[in-house]
């Protein structure tokens, strides 16, 4: 860093650490702020680098107990207990506390990784190992980093959210042998309609793209595409 003319501040920077007299407001700046993402790195891979193989699931926080997709999550999470899978969720309520509860009771390990919002939300009650993070993008990346597929049940702005961000890393190949599953036919038919009749003709993918999606409404389906990827030979 060069800083010549009217860019030289006065004094020197151990003069300027050294000063308890100054004002605090150093802690809200930017480069302070990259060490609270740092930290937030750290303590995320520290949580996680021991996790077993595991699947990211997605979907409302507004879906109540007793809905189906409620039900389908509780089914999800339980299957792939069974599988040998750890359910990663964005532990709140709603689809994410479904898949928990199902992963938890059917006797697997049960992850949730929330984010800090304007309004409270705690994690669930079903989540054994849990990280609440201030930034969206470090969630992501421990979403994606320690999972081996996502399962996307129908959910609004956040779950599309993560639906996109998991199709590009796997389109520019930022993530290999990844299945992205969307679960819930009559949800998301629409959205797969306009992707293949608009964005398609339109030259804005290739053909090849649509097949990075598989849509289901089967459990067991959705977890034998996730162990098939799995076992995929590198």
């Amino acid at each position: 860093m060069v800083l010549r003319r009217g860019q030289v501040k006065p004094g020197t920077t151990d003069e300027r650490l050294l000063d308890a007299r100054g004002s605090s407001d150093w802690v809200h700046t930017d480069p302070w702020r990259v060490l609270r993402i740092q930290s937030e790195f750290v303590e995320g891979f520290g949580l996680l680098a021991e996790l077993p193989r595991s699947v990211s699931v997605f979907g409302s926080a507004r879906t109540p107990p007793g809905h189906p997709d409620y039900d389908a999550g509780y089914a999800l999470g339980a299957a792939l207990a069974r599988a040998g899978y750890a359910a990663i969720t964005g532990g709140g309520p709603g689809v994410m506390e479904a898949v928990n509860r199902g992963a938890q009771e059917a006797g697997g390990l049960s992850v949730g990784l929330g984010i800090e919002l304007p309004f409270e939300q705690e994690l669930n009650a079903w989540v054994d190992i849990g990280l609440n993070c201030r930034y969206f993008f470090a969630r992501k990346t421990m979403f994606v980093k320690y999972a081996q597929a996502f399962v996307i049940l129908p959910g609004g702005f956040g779950t599309l959210d993560e639906l996109f961000e998991a199709l590009t890393l796997v389109q520019t190949r930022k993530v290999t042998r990844f299945p992205v599953i969307l679960f819930g036919t009559a949800y998301w038919s629409g959205l797969l309609t306009w992707i293949r009749d608009v964005m398609l003709p339109a030259g804005k993918i290739a053909p090849h793209d649509l097949d990075l999606i598989t849509l289901t409404d089967d459990v067991e389906e959705a977890v034998a595409v996730i162990a098939a990827a799995d076992h995929e030979p590198s």
